[in-house]
């Protein structure tokens, strides 16, 4: 009988690499995280009826001053009952987004040498493409390569592939433009002034970053993770 997982320890340059490998019939055993074995059966057991809450973001930016106060109430409740949301008639157009998706697909679908300009050293890198999370430091592995870019208030960008700058610019704008009407919202639930956060945490010089995650086809999915607790896609 063939072992569950290979003995093998690899140390990973990117996963996408490992992934291809002709050979690869099970994960390397630092790939393989415990936890998956604990949460299995929890994740059968999940209730349908708790979903992630949805916010209509068309109604919270009504004109109708009824629609409007409504999703602000809901909004409220659901910050106050979750702490995060789904969010849907934002606005954002979806041939943007399937745009991004492409964009950053055909940055990890560059030759490694590319890539590896962009490998940074220090977390503060305004643009980072590495695997993982923290290879230096973790014994166990995530199965997954990421490429992190600062996008405002300095805008950066890799050069390729080509189409990426331009499609990322106007996407982080529009992102950055539905955050802050959320928090405006949030504001106004709190019987604050729209702009209170906005100021309060000056967020046209803000911090926003753009995390694109590669997670490729694994042959025991079931044993590892694409990400830790700090999911961000």
């Amino acid at each position: 009988m063939e072992e569950a997982t290979a003995p093998l320890v690899v140390k990973p340059s990117n996963i996408k690499e490992l992934a291809e490998s002709p050979d690869l019939r099970f994960i390397p055993s630092n790939y393989v995280h415990n936890s998956c074995y604990s949460n299995s059966s929890a994740t059968n057991d999940i209730d349908d009826s708790d979903s992630i809450p949805i916010v209509d973001f068309s109604l919270l930016t009504s004109h109708d001053s009824h629609q409007r106060s409504t999703a602000i109430h809901h909004l409220a409740k659901t910050c106050q009952d979750w702490g995060f949301f789904m969010v849907v008639n934002h606005g954002i157009p979806e041939n943007l987004m399937k745009s991004v998706i492409d964009c950053t697909y055909e940055f990890f679908n560059l030759p490694e040498e590319e890539k590896h300009k962009f490998t940074g050293k220090h977390v503060l890198d305004p643009i980072r493409y590495g695997t993982s999370f923290n290879t230096c430091k973790e014994k166990v592995f995530f199965w997954r390569d990421f490429l992190k870019v600062f996008v405002h208030p300095h805008f950066h960008s890799p050069t390729k592939p080509q189409s990426y700058r331009d499609i990322m610019l106007e996407y982080s704008e529009k992102l950055r433009e539905v955050a802050r009407k959320l928090l405006g919202g949030i504001c106004e639930s709190l019987g604050l002034e729209e702009s209170y956060l906005d100021k309060d945490l000056e967020l046209e010089s803000g911090l926003q970053i753009f995390i694109g995650n590669y997670y490729p086809p694994c042959p025991q999915p079931e044993l590892t993770m694409g990400s830790a607790s700090r999911q961000m896609d």
